[in-house]
């Protein structure tokens, strides 16, 4: 895009509420650290309804899931958006076909990641998230097109995690007993699978989880979502 025609970022929010908050403060700041001047980025939100959209996720009607969001991209694009991303990891689940349907182009946050981990040599990675987003295969499927093995954890510890996540980090509220209890568990996982890095799989865990608390490269998938929009803005 030229200054005649900057690019204009359309945000799907809302699912949850803190990340988008998360995603609107990084864009900017990230934008304005790159381009060294006094412009902003021009950026829309659309904010859908989680408990919604989680809903038909749990009864899997990806039908609904897909026209929830295509009507939320639709809308970013009429208000005059020119690229658009979801700020949030499980309605990934439906990328494809989204993007099928997509009158402006999706950046979606699992590629995002998986080219990042490409460029890390990741070999064999952790996938933390919402129960949705571990029992679905999109993270899996995307990373396999790049000889990365995706180790999900068992069914016990995936409620665990997602207990850990709802309701209370998906508030913005981090219990330092759950944060412990979330660090000993992937500390373990890791150790037991062999895994040279661990995905943060939810934007809002984040708000808990650093690469300080790990001794392998930890993909904040939010942020790195962030990056690829900061870029697109910058024509990178």
């Amino acid at each position: 895009m030229t200054q005649n025609n900057p690019v204009t970022i359309g945000i799907v929010g809302g699912i949850g509420p803190e990340s988008t908050v998360e995603y609107y403060k990084g864009i900017i700041n990230g934008y304005r650290s790159a381009s060294k001047d006094d412009n902003y980025p021009r950026i829309i939100i659309n904010s859908i309804n989680m408990t919604k959209m989680l809903s038909l996720i749990d009864n899997k009607d990806y039908s609904g899931v897909t026209d929830l969001l295509l009507r939320s991209i639709i809308s970013l694009k009429n208000a005059g958006a020119t690229v658009a991303a979801i700020a949030s990891n499980t309605p990934h689940v439906v990328f494809d076909r989204l993007q099928s349907h997509s009158p402006i182009p999706l950046i979606s946050i699992v590629e995002a990641t998986c080219n990042r981990a490409v460029q890390l040599q990741l070999k064999n990675v952790l996938l933390t998230g919402t129960r949705f987003t571990m029992q679905h295969s999109f993270y899996q499927e995307v990373f396999a097109q790049h000889g990365i093995n995706v180790i999900v954890p068992p069914a016990k510890e995936q409620e665990t995690i997602h207990n850990i996540i709802f309701p209370e980090l998906e508030d913005g509220i981090v219990i330092p007993e759950k944060k412990a209890e979330m660090i000993a568990l992937c500390n373990h996982l890791i150790e037991n699978e062999s895994c040279d890095g661990i995905i943060l799989g939810c934007t809002e865990l984040p708000l808990m989880l650093s690469s300080k608390d790990f001794r392998i490269p930890v993909l904040d998938t939010a942020q790195i979502h962030i990056q690829s929009l900061v870029e697109r803005l910058s024509d990178k």
